[in-house]
């Protein structure tokens, strides 16, 4: 009976794509960021703060939650999503731009209202909802997020977007290095090797799943600047 309760969500992510819960959880990881699940996003040059030229994308990542995680999100207790977007070159392993974001959802019990906590490039705000859908539009879709400037995109070179979606993450110190990345000011997007966050695909993507409660890893179509 455990075998078979085990067998049917397998076959569901192996078929349809659906993602996995990553405790406990085995997935087949391509040994490269450009073989990744890949999904539509769109992308757009905008002038930031400093009238500079940015790169912003838009894109979802709802589909990390199920039925079973979104009744779970009214429990009361805290849940943190935390979403990584590396820029990468085509054949090029090291991402050299990070974007991210990070979402607190609590559901308050007396007032019947989900507070939130979003931290973005350059930001960070708090707001609340009303229904789950209006957590899964502000904290499970990246709408126009500042990805990277002109300066680290090499032009006539395919560029993509190599993200990592975790839900309540095992290691909590995960959280505080993503906290501080998304508050830097916004532009400032560009990793080297000193960076937190900053590693080799096998570093970020491969040991990804496992590291939290659900995870989700996907890259976008290919972008030439």
């Amino acid at each position: 009976m455990t075998a078979r309760r085990f067998f049917l969500p397998f076959v569901l992510f192996v078929v349809f794509g659906l993602p996995m819960p990553a405790l406990g959880q085995s997935v087949s990881v391509p040994s490269h960021p450009a073989d990744l699940p890949q999904r539509q996003a769109t992308f757009a040059w905008e002038k930031n703060e400093s009238n500079a030229d940015q790169l912003v994308a838009s894109f979802s990542y709802v589909d990390v939650l199920d039925a079973g995680f979104r009744a779970k999100l009214s429990n009361g207790l805290p849940h943190v999503v935390l979403m990584r977007a590396y820029f990468l070159r085509e054949g090029e392993s090291n991402p050299v731009a990070l974007a991210a974001r990070t979402c607190r959802i609590t559901f308050d019990l007396w007032e019947e209202v989900y507070r939130l906590k979003i931290s973005g490039p350059g930001t960070e705000r708090d707001t609340a909802a009303l229904t789950i859908e209006g957590v899964q539009r502000l904290c499970f879709e990246a709408r126009r997020i500042p990805v990277t400037d002109r300066a680290l995109a090499q032009v006539g070179k395919p560029h993509f977007l190599g993200v990592i979606v975790e839900i309540n993450p095992v290691n909590a110190q995960m959280v505080e290095p993503m906290r501080k990345w998304v508050t830097r000011p916004a532009g400032s997007t560009g990793i080297g090797p000193g960076d937190a966050l900053f590693g080799s695909f096998v570093g970020l993507f491969v040991r990804a799943p496992g590291r939290a409660e659900r995870s989700l890893l996907f890259r976008t179509q290919s972008f030439s600047p």
